[in-house]
């Protein structure tokens, strides 16, 4: 066997769809053991997740964020750059916005835009430190950026449950509701998705089609020959880190205003860590970030209509470690085939 240094996307396709045939029936196997009849429960999951208009409008409620936080992992990826600190710039790009929307007095036409601005400012500076220390200094982003996360999460629960706290209703660890929140265009669907959706296609656009994504692209691959053709390795490096933030940060202000409309602790929903799943399925591809978002969307839908069937949480959680672990699996191994026989040349004896 050997492997291949381009996948085919037919080939990882492939793999992921029996990757994810196994993983389901070993669920199968698994919930009949236990007395629960995995028929049953497929055609709820079905019928709960893309089956009716409430859950397909979840489904676009979970790809939103995922969309926006496996974009700011795979732009960093894309270059040799690991921003595990997602969920902190998440958060930082939260609290932006829920200081305009509490505290702005504008008319929301003006004071939204400020809010994504916000945002975006937020997640670039959460991440600016360790971008450059990481341009620099050479300092590990993977450390600087996965510790800044309990930072900022420990602040949202200080914001919410201290000089920002929601005194009206008396919500646990829960600021007031926002004054302004982004338009629902259907049903709970607002426009942070289609928002998120033009942000990956931009995002595809830029990095395909400018300087920028043609010199960032060497420099991952080879920063010494980028050096030597003129390149700014180090300013490439910072850009990209910052880019990532501001998207992550975008991710954070989207939430709050047009899902929760409040700041309130684990508003994150550990939607920072899942954007490294949602980089990784997207493989070299920036517009793959979508259908990946979509699949990683429907395994945690599929994970609370278990819970409401009475599956336990942590059952839960080991089914969709599973799963995921099928698809990895199926995905490495659709990189592996058979050296192709060589023909016997006139010249050669049997």
């Amino acid at each position: 066997m050997t492997r291949l240094s381009i996948v085919p996307a037919r080939r990882v396709a492939i793999g992921r769809a029996l990757g994810l045939l196994v993983a389901v029936m070993i669920v199968g196997i698994t919930l009949a053991a236990m007395g629960r009849p995995p028929l049953e429960l497929l055609t709820l999951i079905l019928r709960s997740t893309v089956g009716s208009r409430f859950g397909i409008e979840d489904l676009a409620l979970f790809m939103t964020p995922l969309m926006l936080t496996g974009a700011a992992v795979w732009v960093g990826v894309r270059v040799g750059l690991w921003n595990i600190g997602a969920e902190g710039q998440f958060y930082a790009g939260a609290v932006a916005a829920s200081a305009i929307g509490l505290f702005g007095t504008m008319p929301a036409i003006v004071e939204i835009p400020l809010m994504a601005v916000g945002g975006i400012l937020a997640g670039m500076v959460w991440i600016a430190l360790p971008a450059a220390a990481r341009a620099w200094l050479g300092v590990s982003e993977i450390v600087t950026t996965l510790l800044l996360n309990f930072v900022a999460s420990l602040i949202v629960f200080y914001l919410a449950t201290g000089p920002w706290a929601d005194h009206v209703t008396g919500a646990l660890a829960s600021t007031e509701r926002l004054r302004v929140g982004l338009p629902e265009v259907w049903g709970a669907v607002h426009i942070g998705f289609f928002l998120s959706l033009l942000a990956v296609i931009a995002l595809a656009a830029f990095l395909s089609r400018s300087r920028f994504g043609y010199e960032s692209a060497v420099v991952g691959a080879n920063p010494e020959a980028a050096r030597y053709a003129g390149m700014a390795v180090s300013r490439n490096v910072l850009i990209v880190l910052l880019l990532s933030g501001g998207l992550a940060g975008l991710a954070g202000m989207i939430e709050v205003s047009g899902t929760v409309h409040r700041l309130q602790g684990g508003l994150a929903n550990n939607y920072g860590y899942l954007g490294i799943v949602v980089a990784i399925l997207a493989r070299r591809s920036c517009l793959a970030l979508i259908p990946a978002a979509l699949l990683m969307g429907f395994i945690l839908d599929t994970g609370i209509v278990l819970q409401t069937a009475q599956i336990s949480a942590s059952a839960v959680l080991a089914i969709t470690g599973l799963v995921m672990m099928a698809i990895a699996v199926g995905d490495e191994l659709s990189a592996y085939a058979r050296p192709a026989i060589q023909p016997k040349t006139s010249g050669q004896t049997s």
